[in-house]
């Protein structure tokens, strides 16, 4: 009787001690997913924020930067995302401020099966800006926010930032978007 009692004891602190461990390993991995699942959405920066983390990708001779640097933006359908500009104002043999502006186009529709059209009415704020004022070695940060559709196609495709200032090309560079 007393082997029984013995037997049923140590079950029930086995299944105890289990449990507390399952619930710490499931806390901690939620925990190291928060920590390692990525940088906020850019949607929900707030514009110091977004310059904060652009200004940190600005090197000695970058003209433009796209946060985020890995210049891959993936949203879901029905939601919204998207990605920060920044344009630094690198002109050489200038003084003063310098006006910029700034365009987003469809560089590749991938896999999609829409038309550029599609693709561009997804761009829902900072499609294209004109009159920025940037003063040499000063920058701009800008936010672009896609809404992509429910019932969207599941897809790749590249959009092509390109700055211009005072009429002239300034630089271009372009970013990957993931439809899922």
């Amino acid at each position: 009787m007393k082997n029984k009692k013995a037997a049923m004891e140590m079950s029930v602190g086995t299944i105890v001690t289990i449990v507390l461990l399952m619930s710490v390993l499931v806390l901690g991995i939620v925990l190291i997913k928060n920590i390692f699942g990525g940088g906020m959405k850019v949607v929900d920066m707030t514009n110091e924020q977004l310059e904060n983390e652009i200004n940190k990708l600005f090197g000695e001779d970058q003209k433009l930067v796209i946060y985020p640097n890995s210049r891959k933006v993936t949203i879901k359908q029905d939601e919204s995302d998207g990605f920060g500009i920044g344009i630094k104002n690198l002109l050489k043999g200038t003084s003063g401020t310098k006006t910029f502006s700034y365009d987003i186009i469809v560089g590749d529709v991938g896999n999609c099966g829409v038309d550029e059209s599609e693709i561009e009415s997804w761009i829902i704020v900072g499609k294209s800006e004109s009159n920025i004022p940037i003063p040499i070695n000063g920058d701009s940060v800008q936010k672009v926010i896609l809404e992509i559709p429910e019932g969207s196609p599941l897809c790749t495709f590249k959009l092509r930032v390109n700055v211009d200032t005072e009429g002239t090309s300034y630089d271009t560079d372009s970013v990957i978007i993931v439809v899922k």
